[in-house]
């Protein structure tokens, strides 16, 4: 089993520490390392795929899962997520269930449910001189979202991007940028911009521009099976910055494009059977109907929802 906590959180650390001590009293062989900007550890840790964990517990925020989601979706091993340290936690566990010993029986006699979240792949196709103008090909996924956004060098933060969509042209998003979003990321970024809420259990993928300069530009929901195309215009001198959940990933340039569409494979999630609901999770993270979620005294009506 792999334990896998947030990098520079003493409380996620000291956790990792006492469910390593505990999981490894019962005989069972545990790797723990930390993970975030500045210490990956998967792809060390990936280069035997002959020993590769039946499950890895992730405990942090939403960051740290979706780092790890990147990594080990390809490889399908379950995630066990739990909120060690984090802010949000849409993806996670509430820590409080890591204190019931009974957690890891259960996992052992396979007392849980896994849901399957789609990701998104991305492909940057290059032209370069060492190649003489053939293309190289970058592969990249992301759980929540891959956006696009003018370089931070720039002297203006606008940037024009042409979306393509299983071959035609659709339009040209002038403004911050664009974000293309799965149903798991449509209550991140993509939520920000005013896109719409997808349930995990539905396939689409959002495209929802960022602070667009005219108001025709509209977010938009496409199908799963769809490819779309990204492509900078306009000036030449002005760059544009993609980014995969929330993590830098490399400049876009006049000339390049990058493709967009639905991952291969899924990420695995593990549910334990004392998880709240989708709805629940909504109206507690977002803060829906607060007053009645809050206030043992008030009557919910079964439809209140």
């Amino acid at each position: 089993m792999w334990i896998i906590y947030k990098s520079n959180s003493q409380s996620a650390r000291q956790k990792a520490i006492s469910c390593s001590d505990y999981l490894k009293s019962l005989g069972i062989r545990v790797t723990a390392l930390e993970s975030g900007l500045e210490c990956n550890p998967f792809p060390s840790l990936l280069k035997e795929t002959s020993r590769l964990p039946n499950l890895a517990v992730i405990l942090g925020g939403d960051g740290t899962v979706l780092g790890a989601a990147r990594y080990l979706s390809i490889h399908k091993i379950p995630i066990l997520s739990f909120n060690v340290g984090g802010n949000l936690g849409f993806l996670t566990h509430d820590q409080q269930l890591l204190e019931n010993k009974s957690l890891w029986e259960k996992l052992d006699k396979d007392q849980f449910a896994i849901q399957s979240r789609m990701m998104l792949q991305g492909k940057l196709e290059l032209s370069t001189s060492i190649d003489h103008g053939q293309k190289t090909e970058d592969l990249f996924w992301a759980l929540n979202d891959i956006y696009f956004r003018s370089y931070r060098d720039e002297v203006s933060p606008t940037c024009s991007l042409e979306l393509e969509i299983d071959g035609e042209p659709v339009d040209i998003y002038k403004g911050d940028g664009l974000i293309l979003a799965t149903p798991t990321g449509s209550t991140a970024y993509a939520m920000g911009t005013g896109g719409p809420i997808l349930h995990p259990g539905i396939e689409a993928i959002v495209v929802s521009p960022i602070c667009p300069m005219s108001l025709s530009s509209r977010t938009i929901v496409v199908p799963a099976g769809s490819t779309l195309i990204i492509k900078p215009v306009g000036n030449k001198n002005r760059r544009v910055k993609i980014w995969q959940d929330g993590v830098g990933k490399s400049l876009l340039q006049e000339g390049e494009k990058c493709l967009i569409q639905k991952a291969r494979h899924n990420a695995l999630m593990i549910l334990l059977e004392q998880s709240s609901s989708y709805y629940k999770t909504l109206t507690q993270k977002l803060h829906w109907a607060g007053n009645l979620v809050n206030d043992s005294t008030e009557k919910i009506m079964p439809n209140a929802f």
